[in-house]
């Protein structure tokens, strides 16, 4: 590989110093949390609140209750309460914007990487215990990291597999052409990509790369290009990364339109030849290269929500869907690390029009997903990945036209044991905990979740 496009070991023990050197951290993996009982499985429910007229943009706040209170229709959660506009109810995640909140299996650890730079401190990773109830079971265990120089102040990044975090950043395209006006020749919009891997449980940069996006000689020449890599994961061997893929395509056979500073622009060509994906070798983070489903079309980088993860069966499944559209799973093969011929259509088994808005993939082929049905209500079903069958789930909201951007943003559907959390609440109005419990395939509705105007809740962990 061009040693121009990808620099990974010297400038990642660079800004991996660098971190460190600004890490305040507690000794050890499992520092004393203080917890009301180390043994009770605390849920977090999180909720997003408005920055002015905008919805769920200000910033993200969180709050715990045990399995007991998320089942109990009389237990309310008011988190968006304000005294003196200051929100009381809900421990603050440490962001400008809405927070991207990751957590532990066990439910003991939030992870954040603070998003937008209103603050100054936009890059910046933070760890949180989850130590009992409400408001105040949680504590900021002072360990950060600045991701900014490699991330930007606006990162996106998943727990790619348990105490590993990845993060990733894409720049803007850069257009390559030649020749004078009217006769521009396109070359290529090439976009610079950075990762870094960070461990979660010893607060530390692990590696990083950057390199140009790996598209082929075809592919350039094609038109093609990324505007944003999101939603990475591990295999279940943690021996390769995939990266969801925004991609887009101009007709550098089209005429250009030439701005009045003489900068042309191809038009757009909406023939995108298949879901792609960034494939890199973990944990050296090395050898990207594209792959390409030519099952699906759309894009597969979610937004603010994981699309993939691996399988009890080793396979990684991954949902092709960009905010609240797509209705298509597919696999990446645990032999190959490659797209097989495997296709799962929601709108088979769930009727015409599926959006999936989030979905988690619990054990054994069984997944939980929250979606709309032709643009309409927060709806959720359990799927099997295995024998391509659903079962609906009803909750109260299943007709609730308004929802706003609240299924745009919603993050994480959390999962322990037998149960999964379902907050829902369209933007500005009441909603409920709906508990499922996967194996009966049976649904509660449970605590109250207090609406507030232009908030909404977007996830549990």
């Amino acid at each position: 590989m061009n040693k121009k496009l990808f620099k990974t070991a010297l400038f990642g023990a660079i800004v991996t110093g660098l971190a460190l050197a600004g890490c305040s951290k507690n000794e050890g993996t499992d520092p004393d949390t203080g917890g009301e009982n180390d043994e009770i499985r605390y849920i977090t429910v999180t909720g997003a609140y408005p920055s002015g007229t905008t919805a769920g943009d200000g910033g993200t706040l969180a709050y715990a209750v045990t399995h007991e209170q998320a089942l109990d229709p009389n237990y309310e959660i008011d988190l968006f309460k304000q005294e003196s506009e200051v929100y009381v109810n809900g421990f603050t995640v440490k962001s400008s914007r809405t927070a991207r909140v990751q957590a532990s299996a066990d439910g003991k650890y939030l992870y954040n990487i603070q998003y937008g730079n209103n603050n100054g401190l936009g890059g910046v990773f933070n760890r949180y215990a989850v130590t009992g109830t409400g408001k105040d079971g949680y504590k900021d265990l002072g360990e950060e990291l600045n991701t900014a120089p490699l991330l930007s102040a606006s990162p996106r990044w998943t727990k790619a597999a348990e105490g590993i975090g990845i993060g990733v950043y894409a720049g803007a395209a850069t257009l390559s052409y030649t020749g004078t006006a009217p006769n521009f020749v396109y070359q290529n919009r090439d976009s610079e990509v950075k990762i870094v891997s960070i461990d979660l449980n010893n607060v530390a940069i692990t590696n990083t790369a950057v390199f140009n996006f790996p598209w082929s000689a075809e592919e350039r020449a094609a038109g093609y290009g990324v505007g944003r890599v999101d939603v990475p994961v591990l295999n279940a061997a943690k021996t390769k990364v995939f990266i969801g893929c925004n991609v887009s395509k101009v007709n550098p056979a089209g005429t250009p339109t030439i701005s009045a500073t003489g900068v042309p622009t191809w038009p757009t060509d909406p023939v995108v030849a298949g879901t792609k994906t960034l494939v890199l070798d973990y944990p050296s983070l090395r050898n990207p290269k594209v792959i390409t489903s030519k099952l699906t079309t759309l894009n597969n980088h979610g937004y603010r929500t994981q699309t993939q993860y691996a399988g009890s069966d080793g396979h990684v499944y991954q949902a092709v869907m960009n905010h609240t559209s797509g209705s298509q799973i597919t696999r990446i093969n645990s032999a190959t690390n490659d797209y097989d011929d495997y296709l799962f259509d929601l709108n088979d088994v769930l009727g015409a029009g599926v959006g999936i808005a989030a979905w988690t993939y619990i054990k054994d082929g069984v997944a939980i997903v929250l979606y709309r049905q032709n643009g309409v209500g927060g709806h959720v079903a359990l799927i099997d990945l295995n024998t391509k069958t659903a079962t609906k789930l009803a909750t109260d909201l299943d007709a609730e036209a308004e929802w706003g951007s609240t299924l745009t943003q919603y993050q994480n559907i959390g999962v322990n044991g037998d149960f999964a959390y379902v907050p829902l609440t369209p933007t500005s109005k009441d909603g409920n905990i709906y508990v499922v419990n996967w194996k009966t395939k049976t649904i509660t509705k449970g605590a109250k979740l207090k609406g507030a105007p232009i908030s909404h809740f977007i996830g549990s962990y």
